[in-house]
């Protein structure tokens, strides 16, 4: 008896949980026995007191935070951190390319920019630039038709459009090159370049505005007034729209399928596959390529 009590007190039970429990097997109870009931002793005491903390918990009234956040701190906090727009990149919007977008290439619809505008307004983001070379403000022409034009004077009037200079010399428009703002804009202020424009002749200007553009441009379609981003803007490898669009992602990427040829795989960046020992190398161009090994 006194053997199983020295036992069980060296482990931590209190003396009279060890008494009771030997009053009821008995002394000639085995030493499992006795271990295994006063861990089902432990464990409901354990139960007990959670239930008396939570029913006297269910007593007090909160203040202050919401329910919402007392039940699932977690998901309120990344809630917090999807909502924060101080996470969102800044916005830069190529106006001309959206405009033409939206007028199919044959007028200057400036309806295409609110579209744009407004898409990004309600995912959150602050901080939204258009670009619009001004001699958009002069009255339509029949070669180059403008509907809508009382937009870009609201939108400016909203401190979201910004008209690049121009002016007129002997008859003749002097423009400044309004794509050369919007990259560099969008360079010094880490954002998003909003537009179906490569920009390769600024791509050969500055190699930092090469690998700005690879990573940072956002496509996008019209369908009729409905402006549509792609889901995977660089690509099924790449971030999801989500996370493209903020500084620190926040939601989890799908888990990327690894190549089943490994190192041995011979189809280059086309490999519809992940390949992990690539992900530091920049994904260069076959004419890239046969820039560099010229160079060699």
């Amino acid at each position: 008896y006194q053997a199983k009590m020295d036992f069980a007190l060296k482990l931590g039970y209190a003396g009279d949980q060890i008494q009771a429990v030997l009053n009821k097997l008995g002394a000639d109870a085995l030493i499992n026995d006795v271990l295994a009931e006063l861990v089902r002793l432990g464990n409901k005491s354990e139960s007990e007191g959670q239930s008396g903390a939570s029913s006297t918990a269910s007593t007090l009234v909160p203040r202050g935070p919401c329910p919402k956040e007392i039940a699932s701190p977690e998901l309120s906090l990344e809630d917090e951190v999807v909502d924060n727009s101080d996470n969102l990149r800044p916005i830069v919007i190529d106006g001309s390319n959206v405009a033409m977008s939206h007028g199919n290439k044959e007028g200057f619809s400036c309806r295409g920019i609110q579209l744009a505008v407004d898409w990004f307004l309600e995912k959150g983001h602050k901080d939204i630039t258009v670009f619009v070379p001004a001699w958009r403000k002069e009255q339509s022409r029949p070669d180059a038709p403008i509907t809508d034009q009382e937009i870009l004077r609201k939108l400016e009037k909203e401190k979201i459009l910004v008209f690049t200079p121009s002016r007129r010399v002997q008859g003749r428009r002097v423009v400044c090159y309004d794509d050369r703002f919007i990259v560099k804009l969008a360079f010094d202020s880490d954002g998003i370049i909003v537009s179906n424009d490569n920009y390769r002749d600024l791509q050969n200007e500055k190699p930092e505005w090469k690998k700005f553009i690879e990573e940072r441009l956002l496509m996008y379609s019209f369908v009729n007034d409905k402006f549509m981003p792609p889901d995977d803007p660089l690509g099924r490898h790449g971030p999801s729209l989500e996370n493209f669009l903020r500084k620190r992602p926040v939601i989890p990427e799908h888990k990327k399928q690894p190549c089943p040829y490994g190192k041995k795989c011979t189809y280059g960046h086309k490999c519809k596959y992940y390949h992990p020992e690539r992900a530091n190398q920049p994904q260069r161009s076959v004419a890239d390529e046969l820039r560099i090994s010229a160079k060699l």
